[in-house]
């Protein structure tokens, strides 16, 4: 099972995170960032300096955001230029629970840099709070803590080594759409009726921040993000997920057509802080746009 509430009271930062962690340096090209975050798609990476103490972090948002304001010309722009040096982190024996709190509650934030004394140690995600853990107990969190990484950690690295999906978008193009960059075969979806678990196992197998749902004609009915399945610790009122992805989906979902200019996606993307924007045609989804399509 998930990250629940007893659990949390015994769980520190150090138990769950992962701490091979992929980083960039804030004076990397900015297109070293573009395309780390493209191949591992990532939502955010840490940035370091030489000494590999946290100095901010950067986002696909953050990218497409210089994008839409200064334009697409970035040969010589410098992470440091685009990152977001204020930076919201915790300490390796943080209680889990203020962690998951942070991670649910403010909506743009997905990712949690792990510090001891200002040095990056370690990250933790929404995914690693939903995904199912071994009860292994106090001994189990020790041993791994002296071999330094835990299974579970070693196939996470694995699998966020897979291929991009697509070379980076020509932006030079002046009729590129949004047919030529979103993701059309093997879509991964839900239904109102797809339980929550199921829903939960689909997100972390695929390493997704969301799912489409729709209806039993492909019809698109709504999304379920990894916030809408985490639950709070600290919500005063009774913590408890809905049994079925219909009870926790969004039902206002924003949308673009597939003749529609990737322009105007990447103005939805910005504007509202998306991560993910389902593609339709009358109204049946044809597709997902994620910002790793943008970069």
């Amino acid at each position: 099972m998930a990250v629940d509430t007893v659990e949390c009271m015994a769980l520190r930062a150090r138990d769950i995170m992962t701490t091979r962690v992929v980083t960039v340096r804030a004076d990397a090209p900015l297109s070293r960032a573009e395309r780390l975050l493209r191949e591992y798609s990532f939502s955010a990476l840490p940035v370091v300096d030489q000494a590999h103490r946290l100095v901010g972090m950067i986002s696909g948002i953050d990218v497409l955001r210089y994008r839409a304001e200064r334009g697409t010309d970035t040969d010589d722009v410098i992470v440091a230029d685009v990152m977001t040096p204020d930076v919201i982190a915790m300490k390796p024996d943080s209680n889990i629970s203020i962690l998951t709190h942070r991670l649910r509650a403010y909506g743009e934030l997905r990712v949690m840099p792990i510090v001891d004394r200002g040095y990056l140690v370690g990250v933790v995600t929404r995914s690693d709070l939903l995904r199912p853990r071994r009860r292994g107990g106090a001994l189990a969190r020790v041993a791994a803590r002296l071999t330094g990484s835990r299974p579970d950690e070693e196939s996470r690295v694995e699998l966020a080594r897979r291929p991009p999906r697509h070379e980076s978008p020509d932006w030079s193009r002046e009729d590129l759409t949004v047919a030529d960059v979103m993701t059309s075969g093997d879509l991964v979806t839900a239904t109102a009726d797809t339980s929550t678990e199921e829903a939960i196992e689909l997100l972390t197998r695929h390493r997704f921040s969301a799912l489409p749902v729709v209806s039993g004609d492909d019809l698109l009915v709504g999304i379920v993000s990894e916030a809408d399945l985490l639950r709070d610790p600290l919500d005063g009122r009774a913590s408890t997920r809905s049994r079925t992805v219909g009870g926790a989906m969004t039902r206002e979902v924003v949308t673009v057509p597939p003749e529609a200019s990737v322009q105007v996606v990447l103005g939805e993307f910005v504007e509202h802080g998306l991560r993910v924007v389902p593609v339709v045609s009358e109204r049946r989804l044809v597709g997902i746009v994620s910002r790793s399509d943008l970069l």
